[in-house]
């Protein structure tokens, strides 16, 4: 009986529940697919105002948004296949929002305008990116590990997980490139402040979505207080240590990650 409770908490166990429920898949994939497509459209309009002495980055801004985009287009092919359709985004469940609303990354506000962005603002836009993709990355590699040969999620889940290294690569080597040029302290206050509030908003997402599931799925009250107690761990431990593996910066093996067009994905 406990090896049979203990296999229904793993990560495998409590995905598989979810895909398996059309219900809880729908707000899943709709949940990813928004994320995706706000990215994407920040990207855009990041890469329409890049700073005029930064220009040498639109390229490649603009690949991410595309990836971002095509992201958001996978996650909604994955529901038609199923005969769904996307269901509204709980507010609490909406990360990149709850992002902009703490102050990380550049408000929406801001991109609306028509007015050129600052090196700064660019700074500030591949810091906060490279915390958010390492988050993107770590849980693409989990989702390779468990679903990468499931029939209907498996593609998808190899070919976003490619992108989302290409992603975390390019913000490697472009901010080592920019702390040589001399922006070092701005760029390591920005990835502290970043992760930090990153952590917090991870930990409320996870909450919120795991409550929404829950309903959806019926979980009994003694699963769900195991599954908060472990976000919550996970936030400790993240809060004592482990953001520290969202701030450093190494010179990765993938160099020039996003310096061609973006990689079509013609099965979805």
């Amino acid at each position: 009986m406990r090896t049979e409770v203990a296999a229904m908490l793993t990560a495998k166990g409590l995905f598989q529940e979810i895909i398996d429920n059309d219900e809880s898949f729908a707000l899943f994939c709709s949940i990813a697919a928004s994320g995706e497509s706000q990215g994407g459209w920040e990207n855009a309009r990041i890469a329409a105002l890049v700073a005029p002495g930064m220009r040498d980055l639109t390229p490649k801004i603009t690949r991410h948004g595309a990836d971002e985009d095509k992201h958001g287009r996978i996650f909604n092919a994955l529901m038609r296949k199923r005969g769904l359709e996307p269901v509204p985004v709980p507010p609490d469940t909406d990360y990149t929002m709850l992002l902009e609303q703490r102050g990380i990354g550049l408000a929406h506000d801001k991109l609306r305008r028509d007015e050129p962005l600052s090196e700064q603002d660019i700074i500030v836009y591949l810091a906060h990116s490279r915390v958010t993709e390492q988050r993107a990355a770590d849980q693409m590699d989990m989702l390779v590990t468990y679903f990468g040969s499931h029939p209907e999620l498996g593609k998808a889940i190899h070919m976003i997980d490619n992108d989302e290294a290409n992603h975390l690569a390019y913000c490697h080597e472009e901010l080592l490139r920019l702390a040589r040029a001399g922006h070092g302290r701005l760029i390591q206050r920005t990835l502290r402040e970043s992760a930090l509030v990153e952590i917090q908003v991870y930990r409320d997402v996870s909450l919120a979505v795991m409550g929404h599931m829950g309903r959806i799925l019926r979980w009994p009250r003694p699963k769900a207080a195991v599954l908060t107690a472990g976000i919550r761990g996970m936030y400790g431990y993240e809060r004592a240590a482990g953001w520290h593996r969202m701030v450093g910066l190494k010179m990765p093996e993938r160099l020039d990650a996003l310096g061609g067009p973006a990689t079509p994905a013609p099965a979805f």
